[in-house]
């Protein structure tokens, strides 16, 4: 059976899982876990992100975030890619680091936060790294000690996760440590590790209550949340897909944007799309770029690829253009 096109919903919570192949190890020592969170870090700020818990395992990480306006896929994609390749180059490796995809469940904020928040920030006692929270404070590779003021890492999201405890930060920060102790003792939690109807429902006993009750509910396995937030989850993609393919049979491409604009602005289409720094040909090149974007849903790689520019040079300029 093939799988299902990932749900990539753009201001959605996500709850991320990378694993390596067959298991393997994807950091070999503090130095990989350093340079895969400075990454991260970076590419969470570009894409205007929030993160809200994440942890670094030997073989595999979880990152919980609430994607930008243009999704996770992009992101990740950058993270990863630059990552198996570093990892490959410094440890004198061939071939696939991760498996074939990592894994994204959309998760419903208002019901799963805290916990997923929880289940990533214990993996370390699950794992039997350290054994009790004040020692999760000083474990480097977890969202935890962000949260509790112990490292600094810009990009993660900890005043957001402490007013879910409390209006100050004080009264948030002793609530969130007590909430964390009380899940020691949960173990694994598989529910909050996937999607779907049981997962959703707490287990194949509520979903049975819930059919002999005579209340059908909408499930997908790649959501966690009750069947109104499935169905507007998937309302909402299809709806998105709808006006893609508009456009695709519309025959709008982003030649066509560019032929448009530059014959608006009297430049030559040649000027743009080699790369040439004019200032009117770069304002040219801004306008045909956020058009790209909002019309086209084109990442700044292919966008650049046609506009003779560096994608860092597009993902800059749609960034000053969000920002007006």
């Amino acid at each position: 059976m093939p799988r299902q096109a990932r749900l990539d919903v753009p201001g959605a919570l996500h709850h991320i899982m990378v694993r390596g192949i067959n298991k393997a190890n994807i950091f070999d020592d503090d130095q990989d876990k350093s340079r895969f969170l400075e990454r991260l870090g970076q590419n969470v700020l570009e894409g205007k992100c929030s993160i809200y818990a994440w942890v670094l395992m030997d073989n595999h990480v979880h990152i919980l975030f609430k994607s930008g306006k243009y999704g996770i896929s992009a992101v990740m994609r950058k993270l990863l890619t630059w990552y198996a390749q570093y990892y490959n180059r410094r440890h004198h490796r061939t071939g696939h680091l991760f498996e074939n995809r990592y894994k994204s469940i959309l998760c419903d904020e208002d019901n799963y936060l805290l916990a997923l928040v929880r289940y990533i920030h214990l993996n370390p006692i699950r794992a039997n790294i350290v054994k009790t929270i004040e020692e999760v404070d000083r474990y480097p590779f977890c969202g935890h000690r962000a949260i509790v003021g112990k490292a600094k890492h810009p990009w993660t999201d900890a005043d957001y996760v402490l007013l879910q405890f409390g209006r100050t930060k004080r009264k948030g920060l002793m609530e969130y440590r007590k909430f964390m102790k009380e899940g020691i003792g949960l173990g694994k939690q598989p529910e909050l590790t996937g999607g779907g109807l049981v997962r959703s429902l707490g287990g194949w006993s509520q979903v049975i209550a819930k059919r002999r009750a005579g209340k059908e509910e909408e499930g997908d396995e790649r959501i966690l949340g009750d069947g109104d937030f499935v169905h507007a989850i998937l309302k909402e993609t299809e709806e998105r897909e709808l006006r893609q393919l508009k456009l695709k049979r519309s025959g709008k491409t982003i030649r066509k944007i560019i032929d448009e604009e530059c014959k608006k602005a009297g430049i030559s289409p040649m000027e743009v799309m080699n790369g040439i720094r004019r200032r009117e040909v770069s304002r040219l090149r801004a306008t045909i770029a956020s058009r790209g974007r909002t019309e086209l849903g084109l990442s700044s790689a292919e966008i650049a690829r046609h506009l003779g520019v560096a994608a860092s040079s597009i993902s800059r300029v749609i960034e000053r253009i969000e920002a007006k």
